[in-house]
């Protein structure tokens, strides 16, 4: 193991960086060269969640009643470091997940611009006044901060998803326990150092690091805990849900199984790059990711052929190549995990048309690199068509009739994204009544969705409580009062 000049980072509590009480610490490891150590981190334990917690809820008070104009600029100035550092950044970033560079950059700006946004929402997010029919009496409601917020992110978006929940959990006046995913600690580091260098009170943000076995559970069942933000599996989404107790909110955005219906009318071109950005991109390692292909019979074998032929042309290397569009997976489990799927659909009886081998010789013998998969043949009731798994394999699906395909899209436990592309506007616009999803495209990618615009998904994709992003985004961060004034 290369672990010459490997900095070791600490957790961040009520304003201090500090070693674990554990005195234990693990490396975090670059996917595309599993040699590279990028950092040593903290193996807390739950003295430090308590710790972190405690702290916490210390600052809460002077938190939440410091002025929203305060808050805001604090935001701002954490966003203008991230900008600042954005070249920096993204090549940590790169190292530490394995996505390319370029798109490394862009969240790192993206998340920029998502703590500026809620910067702006937060100053006008406010209750209501109601009208009443006794003249010498006011109601209306005041939405007040909860108190104590534990934030959960994965690993596949390890800056722009804990922004776009610890951004709108500040400025409504929370104060935060901060835990990243294992894989992906130094980016999440970033974040809480650019919130210090901004200025943020002790104790208002804090940051741990270890294994959601050591820890997790202490973050969701504390009794201090007021709100739980997770994004992950829906396993672990679900052990949440039963963990904590009744008076702590959760906001859960969990798994996909996401379908792209190609109609008879399509685009079959526009049809295939949708597929090849939706199931590839990222290296298939997006909740949103395209991983189902539902074709009416007439244009399949048109469809599967440029499909082929589009992602026959993909480079597959180091997120530091120029040119490079499907980068490694994260990390040892996700490799073993997308192989053994691969291996499912064979034993199905699905037809492998390309790719799905482990890439282990030469360029990618120290990463985690495996040739994107295509699936045809696939039934409905495969495990490929119906379990996540969250890598660049993409099942294709032959239905005869738009009925039959809403059938088949509906026919899994998630209901996360979705999208069709057709040139017909009856059935486009038929499809986002019949689709059981949270998001729902026509002609677009199953993937991406806006910073302003709500995120969420149905079925066991989400708690289906609090949509996070957009101004909606502050209200599960937020408790209604009504109060009614006699005078």
């Amino acid at each position: 193991m290369i672990t010459t000049k490997v900095e070791t980072f600490n957790n961040y509590i009520d304003g201090i960086w500090q070693e674990s009480v554990s005195k234990k610490t693990f490396n975090s490891l670059n996917p595309a060269n599993k040699e590279e150590v990028v950092g040593v981190f903290q193996a807390s334990n739950e003295d430090d969640v308590n710790l972190a917690i405690e702290a916490a809820q210390k600052a809460f008070p002077g938190w939440a009643k410091t002025a929203p104009s305060k808050r805001e600029a604090i935001l701002n100035q954490a966003a203008n470091i991230l900008e600042q550092k954005a070249d920096q950044l993204a090549e940590e970033l790169t190292r530490e997940e394995g996505k390319h560079v370029n798109d490394a950059k862009n969240e790192v700006l993206r998340s920029a611009q998502t703590l500026r946004y809620y910067a702006v929402e937060g100053q006008s997010f406010t209750g209501e006044t109601f009208p009443n029919d006794d003249p010498n009496m006011k109601v209306s409601t005041e939405r007040e901060p909860l108190g104590v917020v534990s934030v959960i992110t994965p690993w596949n978006f390890p800056l722009s998803i804990p922004a776009r929940k610890i951004a709108p959990a500040l400025i409504t006046g929370n104060t935060v326990v901060f835990k990243p995913s294992s894989d992906t600690p130094l980016i999440a580091v970033r974040l809480v150092e650019a919130l210090y260098e901004a200025g943020i009170p002790n104790g208002v943000i804090n940051f741990v690091t270890g294994k959601a076995s050591d820890i997790g559970d202490r973050l969701v069942t504390h009794p201090s805990v007021r709100a739980v933000t997770f994004t992950g599996s829906t396993a672990a989404g679900e052990d949440i849900h039963r963990k904590a107790s009744m008076t702590t909110r959760t906001q859960m955005e969990l798994g996909g199984k996401n379908p792209l219906i190609v109609m008879d009318d399509a685009d079959l071109d526009l049809a295939a790059t949708l597929t090849v950005n939706g199931g590839f991109s990222l290296t298939g390692q997006a909740c949103t990711g395209t991983s189902r292909v539902i074709v009416l019979k007439e244009v399949k074998e048109a469809f599967i052929q440029k499909l082929v032929d589009k992602t026959s042309v993909l480079k597959i290397g180091n997120g530091f190549e120029a040119g490079v569009k499907i980068g490694p997976l994260a990390n040892e489990k996700q490799m073993k995990n997308v192989l053994n799927y691969i291996e499912f659909g064979k034993e199905d009886g699905a037809e492998l048309v390309y790719g799905g081998e482990p890439l282990t010789t030469g360029e990618f013998e120290k990463g985690y690199f495996v040739r994107p998969a295509i699936f045809t043949n696939v039934k409905p009731n495969h495990r490929i068509a119906k379990e996540e798994i969250f890598g660049p394999v993409v099942a294709v699906i032959e239905v005869d009739t738009y009925e039959e395909a809403i059938a088949v899209a509906n026919d899994v436990e998630y209901g996360l994204s979705a999208s069709i592309v057709t040139n017909n506007l009856k059935i486009a616009n038929q499809f986002t009544k019949d689709i059981q999803a949270g998001t729902v495209k026509v002609n677009r990618t199953t993937t991406g969705n806006l910073m302003n615009a709500p995120f969420g998904g149905l079925k066991k994709s989400s708690t289906s409580t609090f949509r996070e992003s957009g101004r909606v985004g502050l209200e599960f961060f937020s408790q209604l009062k009504t109060v009614y004034i006699g005078y």
